[in-house]
């Protein structure tokens, strides 16, 4: 697919507007990429939103990949640059020079306020995005059951052990080479 310019710059505009939303990472804004890209202008369908998610968090290297590989979906290379360059510029300004301002506050009651009501916001946006991948899956009466098996296990042992979230992306993707979910 080949957009247009105001269209490649609308869609750097929304990613740069969700990069200073992604508190706790990308993934976490993974649910209004879905409104944005399926829902709001059908550029992907469901399956390819969610097969590129898939395909770049398997990939070695940063979790952002997917980025990149939704913006590649959507019109090529420039869509990979639009959607990597909407990511990647306002967060890590905002970054540089937020941690340069709160290191040196770190011990007033304001900084530690924030710290501790982010968690809550990071945990719902993760929450959302888990949703959005599950979704298809639990749609289908072939795969419900499995899904909602194989969501539960990975949130049991995420909640009561220190284990590595890579075996449970590991185990999903045997299951589902193996013909389950």
């Amino acid at each position: 697919m080949t957009l247009s310019a105001t269209d490649l710059l609308g869609l750097c505009a929304h990613f740069m507007l969700l990069s200073l939303l992604a508190v706790g990472g990308a993934i976490t804004t993974a649910s209004d990429m879905h409104r944005y890209l399926v829902v709001e202008h059908g550029w992907i369908g469901d399956a390819q939103f969610t097969a590129s998610i898939a395909i770049a968090q398997a990939a070695p290297g940063p979790n952002v990949l997917f980025v990149a590989v939704l913006g590649w979906n959507v019109a090529g290379p420039l869509g990979a640059l639009a959607t990597m360059t909407g990511t990647l510029l306002p967060s890590t300004l905002l970054t540089l020079y937020t941690t340069r301002w709160a290191a040196q506050r770190r011990e007033t009651r304001g900084v530690r306020a924030f710290t501790t009501g982010m968690a809550p916001l990071t945990l719902g946006l993760l929450l959302a995005t888990g949703w959005i991948l599950a979704e298809p899956f639990l749609r289908e009466p072939g795969s419900r059951w499995g899904t909602l098996a194989l969501v539960g296990v990975t949130v049991a042992v995420m909640l009561r052990s220190r284990l590595s979230p890579m075996w449970l992306v590991a185990l999903g993707a045997l299951v589902g080479v193996l013909g389950g979910v």
